[in-house]
């Protein structure tokens, strides 16, 4: 199955072809002009001797303009002529066919490509709006390994998204839009970004989002800060506003910047190292923080979330029951060692 940029790249290849095949085609037009011009013995005009050319290429068989009754070198010349015209006016059709049909059929096999990967999601997230901040979250779920699917109306973006992303899954269309986000599964979704440059469209993609799959966690860009409540009350689990949030930001970085940096050398790092939080499934056997310890070596267990209380660094004989969420630091692999050994996803 040929990828997007191995399509691009094909029809890079028949348009370089389509080029040179014109260029030999001129060619062949003026040798044969310059050649019935000689063999007339410069009796017949320039326009004549390439009409002859043509003529003779394109097989209308209207007569020889020019006489070659008593003239076998200039019959031998258009026999050359039409053998070469001839070869180089199919090989331009055919590159012509080849540019229209592979072009449509790569289209076909990329949709039908995309269409199989879509309809395979599960527990993945939907990131509506694939501008700057959807651009950034979607290289922080590639790098935690955690598949996702973008949706926004503008082809172009989602082109300049694919540059370095050209396995993402997508689609071009409404994130508001019911059809978009039932044919993005968002019943088997586990979150959706409503991430676009717009509060209102921001607002209806969580109310969307929100009747579909009351289920599933909606994390809104809001840009006005008098319009969080607005979002909230559409049903938003998360409200982020980047001019509030940059600003906490500024002045964590001027009061404590060990901490902002350790942070941002976290996210750097090669290893892919995340906080992350993961909830305790149901059937999950009561087990102790020392036993879960020794279930791996890929992670390091920061806090247990017990409905509202707080355990940071618990000790060893905490036990560990559903419905806990566990905050730990970890790798994507370690993340999923952790989910194997107590039996989640």
């Amino acid at each position: 199955m040929l990828t997007q940029s191995e399509s691009e790249l094909s029809s890079r290849a028949l348009l370089v072809r389509f080029a040179w095949s014109l260029f030999a085609l001129a060619v062949v037009l003026a040798i044969g002009t310059v050649g019935y011009r000689f063999v007339g013995h410069h009796q017949y005009s320039w326009v004549d001797c390439f009409y002859m050319t043509f003529i003779t290429i394109a097989t209308i068989g209207y007569g020889e303009i020019i006489d070659l009754s008593n003239n076998p070198g200039g019959r031998l010349f258009t026999i050359a002529i039409a053998f070469t015209g001839i070869g180089v006016s199919t090989y331009i059709m055919s590159t012509v066919v080849a540019y229209l049909v592979e072009g449509r059929i790569n289209e076909i096999l990329w949709r039908r490509r995309m269409d199989k990967h879509i309809h395979k999601l599960r527990q993945h997230y939907i990131i509506c709006g694939i501008g700057r901040v959807g651009h950034n979250i979607a290289n922080e779920l590639s790098t935690t390994k955690r598949p996702y699917i973008v949706i926004d109306e503008d082809m172009k973006i989602i082109d300049a998204h694919l540059e370095r992303h050209p396995d993402a899954v997508y689609l071009q269309g409404d994130g508001s839009d019911d059809d978009v986000l039932i044919k993005a599964h968002i019943d088997t979704a586990l979150g959706v970004f409503a991430v676009t440059g717009d509060d209102s469209k921001n607002l209806l993609i969580t109310i969307t989002a929100k009747q579909i799959n009351p289920a599933v966690r909606v994390v809104a860009r809001c840009h006005e800060v008098r319009n969080i409540g607005k979002v909230r009350k559409a049903g938003a689990d998360a409200i982020v506003s980047p001019d509030f949030t940059g600003g906490l930001r500024m002045a964590s970085a001027m009061i404590r910047p060990h901490v902002v940096s350790f942070l941002d050398e976290m996210l750097k790092s090669d290893d892919s190292l995340r906080v992350e939080e993961i909830v305790v499934p149901s059937g999950f056997p009561a087990t102790t923080v020392a036993e879960l310890k020794r279930a791996g070596r890929d992670y390091i267990l920061l806090a247990l979330r017990e409905e509202a209380h707080w355990h940071f660094n618990p000790p060893e004989e905490k036990l560990i029951h559903p419905g806990h969420t566990l905050i730990v630091m970890t790798t994507p692999a370690g993340r999923k060692q952790l989910e194997n050994a107590a039996g989640w996803m």
